[in-house]
């Protein structure tokens, strides 16, 4: 990894130097845009609407139009903003975590110790973690100011910007002003439902199927050339029918919860047989064994 930005955390006195590396990484295969008559590559120029010219990134400047004017901003207008020029990551408060929306979390970056010693950083590491509080600090990253939530991660300072307040939508929606009667029948077999499907969280048991899929196409296009049939390459699937609105939600959930607890019961069958062939096959195992020892004893 490379850091894409230096500074330090300060919170009242204590300052700490810092590395700020993204956390994340985008998995997706790269697709680019190409003409489907003869395969040529479709590419985007900027052109200036006044001289018709393509022009380079280098010579591209921003603006602000009200309707009427324009306002053009370099990067020299832009570099000498204060809160552009500054490079501390100032904590504002210490928050209890649960306290954080979910909703408002966006891009994590790590965070490396910066100085000889990273007592400053293992303080503030571990203080957050014995007072089970999250930071809330400001900072500026790419000509954008931000506030971010710092917590901890295995041992690691992790700071994960957060949407402003305005950025978050409001959820209205009619359907649900409305009032609906739930039975305590229908909850308790809800929450059946829920405990047969409960289970601890493994994010590596997860993969994403579409871009394992699309990297198979792929490679069977490059063996195979252009003329490949999909269905050859992943083979036939029945197309499920989309169904309507579930009525009966009893019926329903009976259902979900006799499918669960069938296959965790055909699970279990199949466990308690492996087991029971595994534990017979070891005993034929020795009994060979055993045979050669009493004839030696007889013998003597």
């Amino acid at each position: 990894m490379r850091a894409i930005w230096k500074g330090a955390l300060t919170f009242g006195l204590v300052n700490v130097p810092v590395k700020v590396y993204s956390a994340t990484e985008d998995h997706d295969v790269s697709l680019h845009q190409v003409h489907n008559k003869d395969g040529g590559r479709i590419r985007y120029q900027r052109i200036c609407e006044i001289d018709g010219e393509v022009v380079p990134y280098s010579d591209i400047d921003k603006a602000y139009d009200d309707g009427e004017k324009t306002v053009v901003l370099t990067k020299e207008d832009l570099e000498s903003l204060p809160a552009e020029r500054s490079r501390e990551i100032d904590v504002v408060e210490f928050v209890p975590s649960e306290q954080i929306d979910l909703l408002t979390l966006d891009r994590a970056y790590y965070l490396e110790p910066d100085s000889s010693s990273p007592k400053a950083y293992v303080l503030l590491r571990k203080t957050l973690e014995q007072t089970d509080r999250t930071a809330i600090v400001r900072f500026s990253l790419r000509q954008k100011t931000r506030l971010a939530a710092l917590r901890v991660r295995d041992d690691v300072l992790v700071l994960q910007t957060l949407l402003w307040s305005d950025e978050v939508r409001e959820a209205a929606f009619p359907a649900l002003d409305e009032t609906v009667r739930i039975s305590a029948k229908e909850l308790e077999l809800s929450a059946s439902l829920v405990e047969s499907f409960s289970s601890d969280f493994d994010p590596e048991e997860f993969k994403d199927e579409y871009q394992e899929e699309l990297r198979t196409l792929i490679e069977a296009k490059l063996e195979k050339g252009d003329a490949v049939d999909t269905a050859e390459t992943f083979g036939e699937q029945e197309q499920e029918e989309a169904g309507g609105e579930v009525i009966d939600l009893m019926a329903a959930l009976r259902a979900s919860v006799e499918k669960s607890r069938a296959a965790r019961e055909g699970s279990a069958k199949a466990g308690s047989e492996k087991t029971t062939a595994a534990a017979s096959a070891k005993t034929d195992a020795k009994a060979p064994a055993k045979k050669p020892a009493a004839k030696k004893k007889k013998a003597s």
